[in-house]
């Protein structure tokens, strides 16, 4: 039995969970509070699977909320549950340590999906989100290593990758052969590659190539 906590200011909300899930078979509400302090006392006092909650709250708002029961009840899992956009607060409330986040609009079967994929541990977004987290992700990661290399570095993976040997490369950037051997074992290092192969398809996923 997943047992969730509901944190939200709007009777209405709270009453609609309880009733909801009422006579659910593998869900259970075991709690309503209406501020994001109240979360705090309730989870110290009772056993919490999943905190489906508002960002907008009373004396403390969901995502600062968010973060301090995480770093108190790391195993709790938190959906935010929120009339904001998605585009606007999704993302970023993952980042914070969410494990998902649905927008009040949705039907209750994706709500049901949320708790379900958070109590497992996954992480829960509209197909929408994931792909643009995954591509910021992506695009991220793709900065950190550019950013790790050198300008000449970039310039002697492009000449290599468009064929070039290391004496075509020398000639061309004014340096000697044994200088571009060094840069080639940078590059080697840096791109966690050991043939020339490897290091041409880094550079193409890098866009560099």
């Amino acid at each position: 039995m997943i047992k969730v906590l509901v944190v939200d200011n709007h009777p209405i909300v709270t009453t609609g969970f309880k009733l909801l899930f009422e006579n659910h078979e593998d869900i259970r509400v075991v709690g309503t509070v209406s501020s994001g302090v109240d979360i705090f006392e309730f989870v110290r006092r009772n056993e919490v699977d999943v905190i489906i909650s508002e960002i907008e709250l009373p004396e403390l708002n969901g995502i600062t909320a968010l973060r301090a029961i995480k770093k108190e009840h790391s195993h709790i899992n938190i959906i935010m549950f929120s009339y904001h956009p998605e585009e606007i607060y999704a993302i970023s409330t993952i980042k914070a340590g969410a494990s998902g986040y649905v927008s009040k609009s949705e039907p209750i079967d994706v709500i049901i999906k949320a708790i379900n994929r958070a109590s497992k541990g996954e992480i829960h977004l509209s197909d929408k989100m994931s792909k643009h987290l995954n591509y910021n992700d992506t695009k991220r990661s793709k900065s950190r290593i550019y950013k790790r290399l050198s300008t000449r570095e970039v310039e002697v993976l492009k000449l290599l990758s468009s064929g070039k040997k290391n004496k075509e490369i020398a000639q061309e950037l004014d340096i000697n052969e044994k200088t571009v051997s060094t840069y080639k074992a940078r590059l080697f290092k840096k791109l966690n590659v050991t043939n020339l192969i490897d290091l041409v398809n880094q550079g193409k996923q890098l866009d560099i190539a």
